[in-house]
């Protein structure tokens, strides 16, 4: 396996662990539904197994991880309903960090940078790369809002949004609305205005669950745009 999960170039820790599987996860290279196996993952990890164990029970904790009695540990399959409810979270984050920003001064240059991510959308050259750039824009706005707390909590959430996004079709996932969409709310962030940049993420993320949510029911959902 090549990727995230491969030999850690430093001394190795139960934190740096957990961020080498969060990040294989939510690129697909641990997939929805696979069984970690410890032996394999110490080996290509190059780590012992104690912390191996302590850094797959942080994301069991975090919701990303699940354990089967009498089976192990097991990548979550993300449900419908699991993404209606990952996207009451996310929701109540970024429109957190966004009036963390528009109250604290500094909101036309928090608005400038996302901005700059919205003007790389429009030159993205594939669907992986604007899928990438979508992230990168909530990533950035929830750290502009300055809040360790948000940012922590929204590590999470935004792993399991970028798991659903590395399934999606290339015709959805390139999608000419989310270049517009973002641009219309990074410059709401520039405006300073609360009201209007509330209005606007509560649209947004409404809009783009609505869209998820017409992929079959009766399926684990492996589409989402942010």
């Amino acid at each position: 396996m090549t990727g995230h999960i491969g030999p850690l170039v430093q001394r190795s820790t139960p934190s740096i662990i957990a961020d080498k599987l969060r990040a294989a996860i939510g690129y697909g290279e641990l997939k929805p539904g696979e069984q970690l196996l410890e032996a394999d993952l110490a080996r290509q990890l190059g780590v012992s197994r104690g912390p191996l164990r302590e850094g797959m029970q942080r994301l069991t904790q975090e919701g990303l991880l699940v354990a089967i009695r009498n089976r192990g540990l097991f990548v979550i399959d993300m449900t419908a309903e699991d993404i209606r409810d990952m996207y009451i979270a996310r929701e109540a984050i970024e429109r957190a960090a966004a009036r963390a920003i528009v109250v604290s001064g500094d909101f036309v240059a928090a608005g400038d940078a996302l901005l700059a991510v919205v003007d790389k959308m429009g030159r993205a050259a594939s669907a992986a790369e604007m899928s990438e750039l979508d992230i990168e824009f909530h990533e950035l706005l929830v750290s502009l809002s300055g809040s360790k707390h948000l940012r922590r909590m929204h590590q999470t959430v935004i792993t399991e949004t970028r798991m659903c996004i590395h399934s999606l079709d290339d015709s959805y996932a390139k999608s000419d609305f989310r270049e517009e969409e973002h641009r219309t709310l990074a410059t709401a962030v520039r405006s300073g205005d609360p009201e209007l940049t509330d209005r606007l993420m509560v649209a947004h993320m409404d809009d783009a669950l609505a869209r998820l949510l017409e992929a079959p029911a009766e399926e684990p959902v492996e589409a989402v745009v942010s």
